[in-house]
């Protein structure tokens, strides 16, 4: 069955990722409509996908010929568009920046689960080839996992002022989340309780320029008896310090398992090591991370099982962002 889509927003990744995976997948998806912000951005796109460029996301959504809408950056209308399509009973992949406030989330969650849509949010990282074969070497060879060390460095370009705009809580949370997300799903089950840890940009500053959060997956045992993960994210590393910026970067995740520990780096590279020695494994082969993501949207979309709602694992991770906040704020370890 081939989707008939409208889409909503493309953002820094559309030349990388996502025109690269509808043209490769043309047999399950056919583009009618693209809205953006900009007016000829969106005219240019659809020009190359053979579409029209639409005015209004409400436009978008209500179009008799769109099955489904693929909101892939954030726009100054939030989280509207996926409103819209639920009103509209259009099914929606989702890879913008969900609601930071719990009241807005929990709306969001309402309104999907009520509506009946399909709906994917975007979590890249699980669907890396380098996550899914670590999976599996989990399942087989290594075991489960004892601790986790997640890092994440993004330079920044001083002096911007587009920079600066793209820095805000709404984002700082988007990237926190991600990793969250990514840690709860190689472990395989939820953190009980989180430290957090932030260092102000300036002092005073609502910006950080470094955060860390250690969850605990313990269960009903003292704290610190089962998987441990430490996450940091820094924007400490101005982007024109290309050198400083190459330097010896840490690995995207290490996990330290019963059996072995294991190295990635996005999307494809992964090195592991038990008793036999070292393993080094390139993924290069698979298919990308954008073409995965869609195909499961595809499945998703067309399986004659109800779909539930894919909002959970986004905004459980966000519930623990929130928990690490609260811990920036008070100072000690907080439930989950």
């Amino acid at each position: 069955m081939k989707l008939r889509v409208g889409i909503v927003g493309l953002g820094s990744q559309w030349e990388s990722r996502y025109l690269p995976a509808l043209r490769s997948l043309a047999d399950r998806f056919e583009v009618r409509g693209i809205c953006e912000q900009v007016a000829h951005l969106a005219a240019r796109a659809a020009k190359a996908l053979n579409a029209s460029p639409v005015d209004g996301f409400r436009v978008l959504a209500a179009r008799d010929d769109i099955d489904a809408i693929l909101y892939l950056a954030d726009q100054w209308y939030g989280a509207t568009p996926i409103l819209a399509a639920c009103e509209h009973g259009k099914a929606v992949y989702s890879a913008i920046s969900l609601p930071f406030e719990a009241e807005e989330a929990a709306l969001l969650r309402s309104r999907v689960e009520e509506s009946g849509i399909a709906f994917m949010a975007e979590l890249p990282r699980r669907h890396a080839p380098a996550t899914v074969r670590l999976k599996e070497l989990i399942a087989t060879r290594l075991g489960p996992p004892r601790m986790l060390f997640c890092h994440r460095r993004v330079p920044q370009a001083a002096g911007s002022a587009a920079a600066a705009s793209s820095r805000d809580e709404a984002s700082e949370a988007r990237d926190l989340m991600e990793l969250v997300d990514w840690c709860r799903y190689v472990v395989g089950a939820d953190p009980t309780s989180v430290v957090g840890v932030r260092h102000a940009e300036q002092p005073g500053s609502a910006l950080e320029d470094y955060q860390m959060l250690s969850l605990d997956f313990t269960g009903e045992g003292i704290p610190g008896d089962g998987a441990l993960a430490q996450i940091s994210c820094g924007y400490y590393m101005p982007q024109e310090w290309e050198e400083a910026v190459g330097f010896r970067p840490p690995p995207a995740l290490q996990v330290v398992c019963q059996s072995g520990i294991a190295f990635i780096d996005l999307p494809a590279s992964l090195v592991w090591f038990d008793t036999a020695g070292r393993h080094q494994e390139s993924l290069d082969s698979e298919r990308p991370i954008g073409e995965c993501m869609l195909l499961q949207f595809h499945r998703k979309v067309t399986s004659l099982v109800r779909p539930s709602s894919g909002l959970d694992d986004a905004l459980a991770a966000m519930h623990i962002v929130h928990a690490a906040t609260q811990s920036q704020a008070e100072g000690r370890r907080v439930a989950i």
